[in-house]
């Protein structure tokens, strides 16, 4: 079998931004599926505007065309601040003979060294670094030092092995950022072509970006 993506993010809300980079990624180096998997908070941010409910019933909504999409709750079900390495090591657990590749952008990358206990993330999984073309790779400091030693630029290696490798590749950047998305939607504009229909219908029924908190569900 083909390796699991693991997409992580507060999607609030997720957006075409989220999934277009996931199908590249899914396609360019055949991935057996992404699994799209919802913060309940990230250490280093304020708390998700829309509830853990409405944010995983918008994920849901969201990848439920595409078939090798799908949504892991674990994060919101088990509380409190969210840890990639608390995710992989319980999805490790789980699948300990499939190759995992965390999908990470290149702004998520550059920040790898204050995430809680990151060394162990490339033990855990592959990391996969998606970035706009032109775009380059660190060469110094700690990332560098991982970026040398792990470096791919074969994507089979990603599903001849578990873990162990970065491989960095350009995909296609929609500007779409979940916090003007959010502002735009408070000011009461259409975001039709930015977030799917479905998306939108909760965000119009749950009132979750104008300044209410309704119903139960991130960037």
């Amino acid at each position: 079998m083909g390796p699991i993506g693991i997409f992580g993010g507060t999607f609030d809300p997720i957006h075409y931004g989220h999934l277009r980079t996931a199908l590249e990624l899914l396609e360019g180096l055949s991935l057996a599926e992404v699994r799209f998997i919802p913060c309940s908070q990230q250490p280093f941010r304020d708390q998700p505007i829309a509830t853990n409910d409405v944010r995983l019933s918008m994920a849901k909504v969201a990848v439920e065309s595409e078939a090798r999409f799908s949504v892991d709750a674990r994060e919101l079900e088990r509380g409190g601040a969210s840890y990639s390495v608390d995710t992989l090591t319980g999805l490790r657990a789980e699948h300990q003979d499939r190759s995992l590749c965390l999908l990470l952008g290149m702004d998520a990358f550059l920040s790898l060294p204050s995430w809680r206990r990151w060394e162990e993330l490339i033990g855990l999984a592959h990391i996969v670094v998606a970035h706009r073309p032109g775009w380059q790779a660190p060469i110094e400091g700690v990332l560098g030092k991982l970026v040398r030693e792990h470096s791919t630029e074969v994507p089979r290696d990603l599903s001849t092995s578990r873990s162990g490798r970065v491989f960095i590749t350009p995909v296609t950047q929609l500007e779409i950022s979940a916090t003007r998305l959010r502002k735009f939607i408070r000011e009461g504009s259409d975001p039709k072509y930015l977030v799917p229909k479905g998306v939108w219908v909760i965000i119009a029924e749950t009132g979750c970006y104008s300044g209410e908190r309704v119903g139960g569900v991130n960037d």
